[in-house]
């Protein structure tokens, strides 16, 4: 499915949305890896111990249980890959609806929630249940809440979980594409030329972007964003706005090309690395 996603210039991308099983997996995946680095630290602690954790080291294993399963989703996905090793593996990251860059604050707020969603009431559960305090009525009332949450994004149009709803945020399909060379073609003596902060502003997700207005050949989106560009960096209009990208896209290329030779790679116009 394909949504409209519109940058700060102007440009609609048409991102394709996660696929709830696409979502599934990724979630599975970094489950997968929190139980195996709590399994880590749990028999590394019985080492240190070794006869049973006392209530002390209970109450740290609990802490670190709940640090992991919030701060492991917070902290990847404010990279600037917006995505965990789950949401990697199946080609998949979180944007903001907006279009705007995607902050730290809409990341914590879709994670909270997960917590609300999910990890509360099965816990309450679990805690109930060691004690021998989880009646019938218990059981069914944490696994209906749970299930109702986990389910949500298959009774709504846009795939989102209620996270995503209160912060404004999409899960979408990021599989990177190469970067073309068949729009660059061969090199010209008479392309234009730019000023070096308008090149030094864009990195490769720009550049792909931009790849996708070209191949587009959409003649609102290709002025939209060379007249943003231009405006940006008072660059003066030759009527050729096509033209005028198709160059810029060439020397961009070239310019992130002798940077990754040289062990730079600027990923995005927000970070470098």
């Amino acid at each position: 499915m394909r949504r409209h996603f519109v940058t700060p210039e102007g440009v609609d991308l048409q991102l394709s949305l996660g696929t709830a099983g696409a979502r599934a997996g990724a979630f599975m995946v970094d489950a997968l890896l929190m139980v195996a680095l709590l399994v880590a630290v749990t028999l590394f602690l019985l080492y240190l111990r070794v006869k049973q954790l006392d209530q002390f080291l209970m109450i740290l294993w609990l802490i670190g249980f709940f640090l992991l399963r919030n701060f492991w989703f917070v902290l990847f996905e404010m990279g600037r890959r917006g995505a965990t090793p789950g949401k990697r593996l199946t080609g998949l990251r979180v944007v903001a609806r907006d279009g705007d860059r995607l902050t730290g604050a809409a990341v914590v707020a879709r994670n909270a929630m997960r917590e609300i969603e999910i990890f509360l009431p099965l816990s309450f559960l679990a805690a109930q249940a060691s004690e021998g305090l989880a009646d019938s009525f218990l059981t069914i009332f944490a696994l209906g809440w749970s299930g109702i949450f986990l389910f949500f994004p298959l009774f709504n149009r846009d795939r989102l979980r209620v996270g995503d709803l209160v912060a404004g945020t999409w899960v979408v399909e990021a599989r990177r594409e190469a970067l073309s060379s068949d729009l660059v073609g061969e090199p010209r003596g008479h392309r234009r030329q730019f000023p070096e902060a308008a090149l030094a502003a864009y990195g490769i997700y720009e550049l792909q972007r931009l790849e996708q207005v070209l191949r587009g050949e959409q003649p609102a989106a290709v002025a939209t964003v060379a007249h943003t560009i231009r405006d940006k960096f008072a660059i003066a209009s030759d009527g050729d706005d096509y033209g005028f990208l198709s160059d810029f896209y060439a020397e961009l290329c070239h310019r992130l090309e002798q940077g990754l030779m040289l062990g730079r790679c600027r990923q995005s116009k927000h970070n470098d690395t």
